[in-house]
């Protein structure tokens, strides 16, 4: 199929516009062929996934783009990095492996891209709006772009954001067209109890259930009538990504594009309805745990996964005052976050009261890929699907999901304590 070039393209792949951009358009082409497309589409920002040293290619990479004289054409934010870039030789982290990390990340930043270092981009800087084409990498953060802002990305994968962000060119396909959007699968909530939609640790769990049925399609949840919290949402949308590949949702009544159901489906005929009940909520539970035996030691919990907002240090704090405890010795309690909501939390007394409880903030990072977390941990509780998806392949350990409130008393007690009720 011929491609359809502007002369701007013509102007990269004839190498005017430099070695590092003609590369890139090369690599965009390639995919479109790929895909079948004939045509590109500009974007106005990126969001690089590629930053996380998943290999010496990815450094590779990197160091050979900056060096042919890559520049981002779009403003183009980071994902985490893997170390905390203040912190990392008080945890240890290996000299060698961190030299590697550093480097990579010096590399984006010879690129032109601003150092965000954040798996949660929608709550800082650069915020995308309704309607904006962008291409960005991370699932979680493709998932509330789409869903929750209203922009437009398909899922970038590493090495083809880079590419995207020199440019500024993407295939015209997917989920960058409005007839890509619709929904495809029907969840309908039966008799959920409304008290359980207004938790936290509700969303996670309905992400799990939806992304393994849903798969790469379009879900449309009906029958959801809580008013989320943008948390509520990134929770959803993380753990729904993690169990299948949704990169776009529909909440009826909630989500921009799904004011009714009529609209979120733009008139087609679905391809699946699933009545949605209280029983596959509770085995969508016990899937997010590979063990629930309350009262064994705990060694670690993991917070921030996505990175932790202002909102949930402040709910941490209220919690930590309210209950007059501290951090159990025998655990080590983690919260990734950004500069940027650490920035808010110094302004406050949230941070005083976080710290004081014994818990380690870490910035710019991910447990998945920085070595944090001890390999003699084998007992790991989180208040996060998409962590307690993965949690028991990466560290080797049992992981039981929780509410963030189970999560500190656990700590506190040194054992795991998770409450039931609201699943009875």
């Amino acid at each position: 199929m011929p491609l359809n070039l502007s002369e701007k393209d013509q102007r990269m792949l004839d190498g005017s516009c430099g070695e590092a951009a003609r590369l890139s358009l090369s690599i965009i082409l390639r995919m479109a062929e790929v895909l079948e497309v004939n045509e590109l589409m500009d974007i106005s920002q990126a969001h690089i996934d590629g930053c996380g040293l998943m290999s010496d290619a990815s450094l590779e990479f990197a160091e050979t783009m900056a060096k042919l004289g890559g520049k981002v054409s779009v403003p183009t934010t980071l994902n985490m990095v893997p170390l905390d870039l203040r912190n990392w030789q008080k945890q240890g982290v290996p000299e060698e492996f961190a030299h590697k990390a550093l480097r990579m990340a010096q590399a984006y930043l010879d690129m032109g891209c601003i150092p965000t270092w954040t798996c949660a981009p929608y709550q800082g800087y650069l915020t995308p709006r309704f309607g904006q084409q962008v291409a960005w990498g991370e699932s979680n953060a493709i998932a509330y772009a789409n869903s929750v802002l209203g922009a437009r990305t398909n899922r970038y994968a590493d090495f083809l954001d880079l590419c995207a962000a020199i440019t500024g060119r993407v295939p015209k396909q997917g989920l960058h067209l409005i007839e890509n959007r619709k929904g495809q699968v029907l969840f309908r909530l039966i008799d959920i109890p409304e008290e359980l939609c207004s938790q936290d640790i509700f969303y996670p769990v309905l992400g799990h259930y939806i992304g393994s049925i849903t798969q790469d399609r379009v879900p449309v949840v009906d029958g959801l009538r809580a008013i989320i919290t943008s948390d509520q949402f990134k929770a959803f949308g993380a753990a729904a990504a993690s169990a299948g590949a949704v990169g776009l949702y529909h909440i009826v009544g909630s989500t921009p594009e799904a004011p009714t159901l009529e609209e979120a489906l733009q008139g087609a005929a679905l391809e699946q309805i699933v009545d949605v009940h209280l029983v596959d909520l509770q085995a969508a539970m016990v899937d997010l745990s590979t063990t629930i035996k309350s009262g064994q030691q705990l060694d670690a919990v993991i917070l921030g996964c996505p990175h932790f907002s202002y909102d949930e240090f402040a709910q941490m704090a209220n919690w930590i005052e309210a209950s007059q405890v501290s951090l159990h010795p025998g655990v080590f309690l983690i919260v990734l976050t950004s500069q940027m909501s650490y920035s808010l939390i110094e302004r406050s007394r949230v941070l005083q009261t976080i710290t004081n409880f014994g818990a380690q903030i870490v910035f710019d990072t991910c447990v998945f890929h920085s070595p944090i977390v001890s390999s003699g941990a084998k007992v790991i509780m989180t208040n996060s699907g998409k962590c307690a998806y993965y949690g028991p392949g990466a560290f080797n350990a049992e992981i039981i999901y929780a509410s963030l409130e189970d999560c500190l008393r656990s700590a506190a007690a040194g054992v795991v304590l998770r409450e039931e009720r609201l699943w009875a």
